[in-house]
C-alpha cells in the first residue's frame, strides 16, 4: 500500500503483480465503495501484468478535503494521471465499475494516448438530454444531504462534486473510442443492461458480455466468471505489450439503445433507465 500526495490531498493506492509484463491495468471503484471491492479479482488479473487499485478522494483511505472545489471528475482524472506517473507507467487498460467506469471514459477523453483499452463494468456513459441529467443530479444532491445528516462528509462532497454530471461529452465521444473495450454487466443489474447494450453498440471495438446471476457488482457476485472474461479480453495483441516510462475469446457485439448513467449507490427506476439519455 502507498499514498500519493496531490496538493495536500493524500490518495491511497495499491500496486499488484510484476513490475513489468503486459499492459498495466488501472481499476477504479464505484461511488461509496473502496478499492477493497477488487480483492476477489486482483490475484488473477495481476498474474502477468501490473494492476493498480486506488481510493477516490472522499472514499476509503484517501483524504476527504473539506473544500467542495477539490471534488470533480476532472480532479479524479488528474489523480489517475498522477498515479500512473508515480508508477512510471505510460499507458494502461483503464477499468472501472459504475462511477469508476464513467471516470475511465473521462480519463480516455482527457488522455487518449495513455489508454490502450477499456473495461467498463455495470456502468453507463451519461446523458445527452438536459432533463434526465438534471433528474440524476437532483438525486445525487438528495443523497449528499442524507450523507451529511449521517456525518459522512467526504462521501457527501463526492456526491455533490463527482457523482453529478454537467454535459454530454462522454456519451457523444463513444464512436470516437477506437481502442478495444470490454463492456460487462450483471444479468440482474436491470438498471444498467440497456446502458451496456448502448455502449457496446456505439464503441467501435467493443465486446459485450452479460454475467449470469450477478447484480450491480458483477466482479464480486461472480468473481471467477468476471476474471475469466477480463483475462480473455486482455489476451489480445493490442494489450499484451507493456509500455512504461521506466522500461522499454470472442464475445458477441450487442445493439440497442438506452442509457442510465453510472452511479453505484442507488438504482435507476425502469422508466428513467429506458428513456433517459
Amino acid at each position: 500500500m502507498a499514498y500519493l500526495d496531490r496538493d495536500g490531498v493524500r490518495i491511497y493506492y495499491q500496486a499488484f503483480g510484476p513490475l513489468d509484463g503486459a499492459t498495466p491495468l488501472l481499476l477504479t471503484h464505484g461511488f461509496s465503495d473502496t478499492s477493497a471491492m477488487w480483492q476477489p479479482n486482483v490475484a488473477a488479473l495481476s498474474a502477468s501484468r501490473p494492476v493498480i487499485t486506488w481510493d477516490l478522494r472522499g472514499h476509503g483511505r484517501s483524504d476527504a478535503p473539506e473544500d467542495l472545489a477539490r471534488y470533480s471528475a476532472q480532479a479524479c482524472v488528474a489523480d489517475m494521471t498522477a498515479l500512473l506517473d508515480a508508477r512510471g507507467i505510460e499507458r494502461v487498460v483503464a477499468g472501472g465499475l459504475s462511477l469508476g467506469g464513467f471516470l475511465s471514459l473521462e480519463f480516455w477523453l482527457a488522455h487518449p494516448d495513455r489508454v490502450a483499452g477499456l473495461v467498463l463494468c455495470d456502468t453507463g456513459p451519461g446523458y445527452r438530454r438536459d432533463e434526465p441529467r438534471q433528474q440524476w443530479n437532483d438525486r445525487a444532491i438528495a443523497l449528499a444531504e442524507r450523507l451529511e445528516r449521517d456525518s459522512s462528509h467526504g462521501l457527501a462532497l463526492a456526491a455533490r462534486g463527482i457523482l453529478t454530471q454537467r454535459d454530454a461529452r462522454v456519451i457523444d465521444a463513444l464512436p470516437a473510442v477506437t481502442i478495444p473495450a470490454l463492456v460487462l454487466v450483471g444479468a440482474r443489474d436491470s438498471a444498467y443492461l440497456g446502458a451496456a447494450e448502448y455502449m457496446a453498440a456505439k464503441l467501435p471495438r467493443a465486446v459485450h458480455a452479460v454475467i449470469p446471476d450477478a447484480g450491480h457488482v458483477c466482479n464480486v457476485d461472480q468473481p471467477d466468471v468476471f476474471n475469466q472474461q477480463v483475462l480473455d479480453f486482455l489476451d489480445q495483441p493490442d494489450l499484451r505489450p507493456a509500455r512504461s516510462l521506466c522500461q522499454g475469446s470472442s464475445l458477441p457485439r450487442s445493439s440497442r439503445t438506452s442509457v442510465p448513467w453510472c452511479g453505484g449507490f442507488w438504482r435507476r427506476n425502469r422508466r428513467s433507465a429506458r428513456y433517459g439519455g
